[in-house]
């Protein structure tokens, strides 16, 4: 499934089987993910990152990767206890790189002008 939030015991303990299937219809995935239709599709509207494909006929057709988005949702909203809003966040988060580590003070400056003064006092040495 991907990375897993914070206390995974919990979400493992009850991630189904997704079957191995390319498309899902809502019904399905309401079953698998243990939640209402209405429910699925009021977090369509709140979380950006789900947006299943519609058939010609206009049903819903999730992929795995939206039930698997899904079970995240639903263990934040319902495992963590977070809002929607606190949800939402975190699903953000999930996605952003960490961010890159503090210089230390070797690097303060610029390095090029450390190069360039060693790279000056070995021509001294040469000459």
């Amino acid at each position: 499934m991907g990375e897993i939030p914070p206390n995974h015991e919990d979400l493992a303990a009850v991630q189904p089987d997704i079957p191995d299937k390319l498309f899902f219809r809502i019904g399905e995935v309401s079953d698998l993910v243990g939640v209402k239709e209405y429910v699925l599709r009021y977090w369509e509207s709140e979380f950006p990152g789900l947006s299943p494909r519609k058939s010609s006929s206009g049903q819903r057709m999730f992929r795995r990767k939206d039930v698997e988005l899904l079970l995240r949702i639903k263990h934040l909203l319902y495992g963590q206890k977070f809002t929607i809003e606190g949800a939402r966040k975190a699903l953000q988060q999930k996605g952003k790189p960490a961010a890159p580590p503090v210089q230390s003070n070797l690097f303060a400056a610029s390095p090029l002008t450390e190069i360039r003064k060693q790279l000056s006092e070995i021509l001294q040495l040469l000459s």
